[in-house]
């Protein structure tokens, strides 16, 4: 059980995000829920020097489709880190298990595959109150968790770049 506040990060121990392109594929389904995780990525990335021009975001109709939306954003945009953000909540059938372990192995595999991290800010929860208390709520939100994972990451990936030119 969580119980962190998943919106406290220490701005100075996060590379500056200027030169960095973003993107964020965001599901449709549980829009209050996706949406408050949604605007907490895109002020974290701001507020952590990101420009407004180098953050795109795409919407998909569900959480499964963000393995697709993601695939398609990294084939097509040239970026520096995405998050996949969705929420999925336990129902009363095995469904909620079909998608996250689906979801879950999708961004495995296209980190794996690809060179663009992807961040997995889904949550799956057992109830919409837990959803709530970590995209907003009394836990913070895992959207701007999410967007200080992207950053670090982007700059691993920008610091292997720029090592593997050097000859390391």
């Amino acid at each position: 059980m969580a119980t962190t506040n998943l919106s406290h990060y220490d701005k100075a121990s996060i590379p500056n995000a200027k030169s960095f392109r973003f993107g964020i594929v965001v599901s449709e389904w549980n829009p209050e829920i996706t949406g408050s995780m949604h605007q907490g990525a895109i002020e974290t990335f701001l507020d952590c020097g990101a420009e407004k021009e180098n953050i795109i975001s795409w919407e998909v109709p569900g959480s499964f489709e963000l393995v697709y939306g993601c695939k398609k954003m990294i084939e097509s945009q040239k970026l520096d880190a995405i998050i996949a953000i969705g929420n999925v909540i336990q129902g009363e059938t095995k469904h909620f298990d079909f998608v996250c372990e689906g979801v879950t192995q999708g961004i495995v595999d296209l980190n794996i595959k690809y060179d663009v991290p992807v961040i997995f800010c889904v949550l799956t929860d057992n109830t919409r109150q837990q959803s709530i208390e970590r995209s907003g709520g009394k836990l913070g939100n895992k959207g701007i968790e999410c967007a200080v994972a992207a950053i670090k990451m982007a700059a691993i990936k920008n610091q292997e770049r720029k090592s593997s030119s050097l000859g390391f």
